[in-house]
């Protein structure tokens, strides 16, 4: 099987993000400074997006988060459903905080504080891009289950949500279905887990290349697509352009390749990640 990634090394340009100053993986100077700084007394201080909320007794919420230093993790923020709370409405889905976690003896992290870096209030104004935020942290939640830390991974998501927040109830929204899946190629990329477009990925050969195979890893030519399903050259070059563009600059494609490139994706999903990742919405 021939699974393995050929394409260059990962970075934030493949990755399609910009974090200003971030060299390889998305991590400068000033980013391990901070983190090194931060760990003092079982306290680290952080930036996260928050993926999902869950109501914990009568005035609590345990957070999932997708944090630029650890990975994710879950903390339990204390008291945050009360009227008056320290935390304001910071703890929201989709939030990118500045947050102090204390890690005690308990599996779960806690709030100490937090600060808003970007709401990003306009996506939660526009059904389509609330949308898309969703999936875009679920994807995430998916393919990124433990506290190991993936600064790229940090930074394509903020750059996502950042996207569908500036486009938010305009005539250029990114909340379109070419925008989520070119999301999910670049993190599928990230997760080492990217397809192979360049050659069959069951024998090698470069010509004739008319299925795809998610139990191989990619495209496969004639000869090997008894148990894969058709792809059209439409979806095969989205594929390989959206994975060598800026997520800003996804590629467009028709219904019928968007549909297979989805199919590709949900099924390295589940072949190599042991996951289903949520259906895209049509743009």
């Amino acid at each position: 099987m021939h699974f393995v990634e050929r394409d260059p090394p990962l970075t934030e340009q493949r990755l399609g993000v910009r974090a200003e100053g971030a060299g390889i993986g998305g991590v400068d100077g000033h980013d391990l400074h901070d983190a090194l700084q931060s760990i003092v007394a079982g306290s680290v201080k952080t930036e996260a997006v928050v993926l999902r909320t869950i109501r914990y007794g009568e005035a609590d919420r345990v957070l999932h988060l997708y944090t630029r230093d650890r990975g994710r993790v879950a903390a339990m923020a204390k008291g945050v459903r009360r009227t008056r709370t320290r935390f304001g409405g910071r703890l929201e889905p989709y939030f990118r905080i500045a947050v102090v976690l204390y890690e005690g003896r308990s599996e779960l992290l806690t709030v100490t504080s937090a600060e808003t870096v970007d709401p990003h209030a306009r996506l939660r104004a526009d059904a389509h891009a609330l949308d898309a935020a969703g999936r875009a942290c679920d994807a995430v939640a998916r393919l990124f289950e433990t506290a190991e830390p993936h600064p790229a991974v940090y930074h394509l998501l903020c750059n996502e949500l950042a996207l569908l927040d500036r486009g938010a109830g305009g005539p250029e929204s990114a909340a379109t279905r070419a925008n989520q899946l070119a999301f999910r190629l670049k993190l599928l990329l990230a997760a080492g887990l990217a397809p192979q477009l360049t050659a069959c990925a069951s024998c090698g050969a470069r010509e004739h290349l008319t299925g795809f195979s998610g139990a191989a890893g990619g495209v496969v030519c004639s000869a090997c697509e008894a148990s894969a399903f058709p792809l059209s050259a439409e979806a095969h070059a989205f594929m390989a352009e959206a994975l060598g563009r800026a997520l800003a600059d996804a590629p467009a494609a028709g219904e019928r390749a968007l549909r297979q490139v989805e199919r590709a994706i949900g099924e390295i999903a589940e072949h190599h990640a042991a996951t289903r990742l949520r259906a895209s919405a049509r743009s």
